[in-house]
């Protein structure tokens, strides 16, 4: 059964606007957001008790940062997703979480349609159509009439703005370079390719995504599936293509993008992450990947890590704290317990 009435930022008519949807108490009468969960890996057919404990914890806005749904086994096909789609339309949690909190949602590999893929993968018009139905993307959003998913919503007046920028490493993305010695940590899958020619979001998001850091705004939320600063292993990463990292260094620091901060997914694992080399400020990322199944005995290097791994069922939290001109990334876990979590002051996120 198709549900009715789910708010997602599309259907509120919230992008670039304040939001009018039914809030939580965190957020006051400025409009401002001050709470936005993070989520990914969500398979439909596990169970999925955390979605009480979101709900709980009142959240603004919530991100679906990727693998919403697993129907990635090839062959692939349009049944197998309409019906992975049809089983988390009926998870009781995630329903409740979609008629009464406002969301956003990008893909990653596994409801784009193929593990690990990119540009290659035959299918994914049929995979982008699928979306664009279960998150009830209106007639006349962007999104439907360009190649890919990518996105962006600005919230909050001056001086307490965020932009939330979901970004598409699938659609465009080029091949991957495989490893020379598969399973050797830090070589598990994929080694660095600097090809020149590689892409990881091609020329018209790239083109989108300049525009959008120019545009004023406190705090920025760049979503990407794939990690972004992170370094020490061999997986999916932005690291696969150093020069595109690169460029998304040096795009935020040419357009003078004030506030960046990096949410990822995929690894089945909960970290936060620190970069201050070849960038314009220090680089924060927190990865939030294991609302149904982390990899519970994930072992790895992590010399941008701050702190450990986190490998049970968890969800992210950004919490804004506009009076004292701060941010705090944590990792809760099943009952709402924080178990990491990183204090940031706005003034650390801008150019000296």
């Amino acid at each position: 059964m198709q549900r009715r009435h789910f708010i997602s930022l599309a259907a509120a008519g919230l992008a670039g606007c304040a939001i009018t949807a039914p809030q939580p108490s965190s957020q006051e009468a400025d409009g401002a957001v001050r709470r936005i969960a993070f989520g990914s890996c969500i398979d439909q057919t596990k169970p999925q008790p955390i979605w009480d404990t979101v709900l709980a914890d009142k959240p603004d806005l919530f991100i679906f940062g990727g693998d919403n749904v697993y129907a990635s086994d090839q062959p692939w096909s349009a049944a197998k997703l309409a019906q992975a789609y049809a089983l988390q339309d009926e998870v009781p949690g995630l329903v409740r979480l979609r008629e009464t909190v406002p969301h956003m949602a990008i893909w990653d590999d596994h409801d784009y349609g193929l593990n690990d893929g990119g540009a290659e993968f035959g299918h994914k018009n049929g995979s982008k159509a699928a979306f664009l139905r279960f998150w009830q993307i209106p007639p006349g959003d962007p999104r439907r009439a360009r190649e890919g998913l990518y996105y962006s919503a600005m919230f909050g007046k001056e001086g307490k703005r965020v932009q939330v920028i979901l970004l598409d490493t699938r659609w465009f993305r080029s091949a991957l370079k495989p490893s020379d010695e598969r399973g050797k940590p830090g070589k598990e899958r994929y080694l660095p390719d600097a090809d020149p020619a590689k892409t990881m979001l091609g020329e018209a998001q790239w083109g989108w995504l300049k525009e959008q850091l120019r545009q004023p705004a406190e705090l920025r939320l760049l979503v990407s599936g794939v990690q972004v600063v992170v370094e020490g292993h061999g997986w999916e990463r932005w690291g696969n293509f150093p020069l595109e990292r690169q460029r998304l260094y040096r795009l935020i620091a040419d357009t003078q993008a004030q506030g960046v901060v990096f949410l990822s997914g995929d690894r089945h694992i909960g970290a936060l992450y620190r970069e201050a080399t070849g960038t314009p400020y220090p680089f924060y990322e927190l990865t939030s990947s294991g609302i149904t199944h982390p990899w519970r005995d994930a072992v790895e290097a992590g010399p941008n890590r701050l702190g450990e791994l986190f490998t049970q069922q968890h969800y992210g939290v950004v919490d804004i704290d506009w009076s004292a001109a701060t941010i705090r990334l944590a990792l809760k876990d099943i009952r709402g317990a924080v178990q990491r979590s990183q204090l940031i002051r706005f003034n650390e996120l801008k150019a000296k």
